[in-house]
This record gives structure tokens, sequence and C-alpha cells, in this order.
């Protein structure tokens, strides 16, 4: 009988993984483990893809940095007077102890909030409330004075803060002065300060350009505060506190740097182990949005900053529904099944325009598998920061 299973995604459960841990070995002697398991073993195939959060990566090596740290650095590139931040997001974890940093590094720290949600999809107030007090996004710059006046003190519905609040009591316990202001310009920052610190991820190289052509002065991104160690602490030199997680009330996890010779390392130790080429990589956030809450589950830079070279590039997959419905309309039972494996066997090495692969995900592999792995491991307790997914390469006609 054929085979009828495709495509599986398994957690794997490892030990809490601390400072100087060999993660390389961790990793590889947990999937093997899990593999031999009794009841709920597998076996480890050719192109098979084990992922890893970034979490651990980050945690194996100690990349962390104090609330001080920060600050040595802002003061250190803006001269500790004032300072703006532009589009930062509305995060306890993502960005209330880098917030921390910055106000400690300043004497006061002008915050300018996107409406009515943040980049990720946190929302200061609801698009409807919005319309109804006649405030255009697209022009109009709000003070706080103004907003608490149409919007009141509005509470995200999962959290339950106030995050214009909670910001300006964290400025203010750092000792800096909080300005506010809402727009979705970003210019709208330099009529309060020069300096300014873009804080938007996704978009932050346009912000940058429209910020420096209207003149501001210093304009340094969050990927470009802690690019090195500040009195020993850690870094990310590609994406400075971007990607970043609180770890304490005092200190934030850095997104993981150097890690392409951990997954390459665990792929050959795999293959020593088993004769097998799996494939591996780190994930962090899955690109996947929640259409209920609205939120925008990528905060972090990328979903995958190290992954081996066979997940490269983007699936090449023909629309079996459509074939069905088109191509072979007149055919039933195994000489539709037939017809369509043939076709597969047969498709173009690049699918790219053709209507036969209309509405098939055009992402790259990478972002896919991270938001399979993000959506396996969760966030929370269960334990599983190692993923392993089988057959995700596979198609109709492999048996």
């Amino acid at each position: 009988m054929s085979r009828m299973v495709g495509t599986v995604s398994r957690g794997i459960r490892a030990p809490i993984i601390r400072e100087g841990d060999d993660l390389r070995k961790i990793v590889t002697d947990c999937v093997l483990e899990a593999a031999r398991q009794e009841e709920d073993g597998f076996t480890i195939r050719d192109r098979d893809i084990i992922c890893m959060t970034e979490a651990i990566v980050a945690r194996a090596q100690g990349n962390y940095a104090s609330v001080d740290d920060i600050a040595a650095d802002v003061k250190a590139k803006f001269g500790g007077k004032d300072v703006g931040i532009v589009f930062p997001i509305l995060s306890r974890n993502r960005f209330s102890i880098c917030l921390r940093g910055i106000a400690k590094g300043s004497e006061k720290v002008v915050v300018l909030l996107s409406y009515p949600s943040d980049e990720v999809g946190n929302h200061l107030f609801d698009e409807d409330t919005m319309e109804l007090k006649g405030v255009d996004p697209y022009n109009d710059v709000l003070s706080l004075e103004k907003y608490r006046e149409l919007f009141g003190y509005v509470k995200h519905p999962f959290t339950g803060m106030d995050y214009v609040e909670l910001y300006g009591d964290l400025i203010r316990e750092c000792g800096a002065e909080p300005v506010f202001v809402f727009a979705n310009d970003p210019r709208a920052i330099l009529s309060y300060t020069k300096n300014v610190i873009p804080c938007d991820i996704h978009t932050r190289a346009r912000t940058k350009r429209l910020l420096k052509a209207a003149g501001a002065e210093k304009v340094f991104g969050l990927d470009e505060l802690l690019t090195a160690p500040i009195n020993g602490s850690g870094y990310n030199e590609n994406y400075g506190l971007l990607g970043t997680n609180k770890a304490t009330e005092d200190t934030v996890k850095l997104f993981p740097r150097d890690a392409q010779g951990l997954v390459e390392g665990i792929q050959e130790d795999i293959l020593k182990a088993t004769g097998k080429h799996v494939e591996v990589m780190v994930y962090g956030d899955g690109a996947f949005k929640d259409p209920v809450g609205k939120i925008w589950e990528l905060a972090d830079p990328v979903v995958s900053p190290f992954h081996t070279a066979g997940l490269e590039g983007t699936p090449n997959e023909l629309k079996l529904k459509y074939l069905a419905d088109n191509d072979f309309a007149g055919l039933t039972g195994e000489a539709l099944r037939d017809a369509i494996k043939a076709r597969i066997q047969q498709k173009d090495a690049d699918l790219k325009g053709q209507m036969v692969s209309e509405g098939t995900t055009p992402r790259r592999l990478t972002d896919l598998i991270g938001s399979l792995c993000d959506l396996t491991s969760g966030s929370g307790d269960k334990g599983t920061p190692i993923v392993y997914i089988q057959g995700y390469f596979d198609n109709y006609t492999m048996e």
C-alpha cells in the first residue's frame, strides 16, 4: 500500500540549556535518543530537518547584555542628553528592558509610537475607534494629551497593559523625562530632537533613510546598538539589539551569533552516526499572523539566522487541485492519480509564473519551516526547543 503519511513535525525534549553547554552534542544526542525511543521513535532519513530555537543557541553562547551595557552604548553614541525612539513595538518581553537602557543613557526620551498599532500588530486602539474619532493616520500627529483625550487609557486585550503608561513609568524610573508623540511619519520626531533611534524591525532601512534626508543629525537603529561588546557584554554584529528577549529585569538575551558552524557540525555528526544527510537550522519567531489578535509574530529580524545550504530557496510545487480541476478534469481514481504523478515527475525546475503553480506558497523555505517549528515548539513550558521534521520535501509521487 502507498505511504499514507506526509510531513511530520515532532517536538524533541531537551535539558535546560545553560551558558557554556555543548549544544552541538546536546542536540545531536537528543535527536538520536528520540529516534531510539521504543514507543515514539522514528527512522532518520535523508533530507529530514533538525531545528533548534534561537533562544537555546544564544543561552549556550552566553549572549546577554545588561541595562547598564545598553545605557553605555547609547550615551557613547548620542552624548547622554535627549534622544528620540521611533516605532518601538509594544512589548514587555521584547522592548521594555531595551527601553530602560536607552532611558538610563539619556536625560530625555521622546517616544514616537505608530498608531493604531505597532509594526507587529499590537494595537493602541482599534481602527473603528480611530475613524469614529476623525483621526487621519496618514497626517495627524497627536500629543500625549490629545491621545488621552481621544482614546483614554486603553489596555492591551491580551496583556492588560497600557503601554503608554508602562513605557512612561519605565523612563521615569531610570531618571529620564518621557515625551510621547503619536504619528506614522517618522520625521515627526525631528520637531523634538535630531538624535534618533529607529526601533522598527522590518522597515528600519526606510525609516533611517527618511530621517537622515529630513535633517536628523545622529541616527543609530536598534540594529546598530550592541554590535560589539560593551564592558564584556554579549553583542550581535549584524542585528544589535534587534531580536532581543527579556532575561531578567536588568538583562536581555540577544539574538544568537556565529552559529553557522553549529548547524553544519550537527549535520556532520548525524551523518557520521546514521549515514543520513539531514538539514539543520536555527529558528526564531515564525512568520505568521493571528487573525483574531492581529499579532504578526515576527518580532525577530529574520526567521532563521543560520541554516545548512539545503534549506536555501523557495518551494517549487504544482497545485494538485488545479491539475485535478483543469488538466485532468475528466479523470478519476487510478487514472487521475497516475496522471498527476506523471506531471509531478515531469515538472520544470522553476515553475515561477506558471498557472499550474498558482496558489502555492511563494515564501522562502526557512520562513515556512521556521513557522512550522515555532508552532510546534511553542514559547511556554513544552520543553521541546528542538523540532524534528520529516517528509517536508516529499511529494505525491514518493513512496
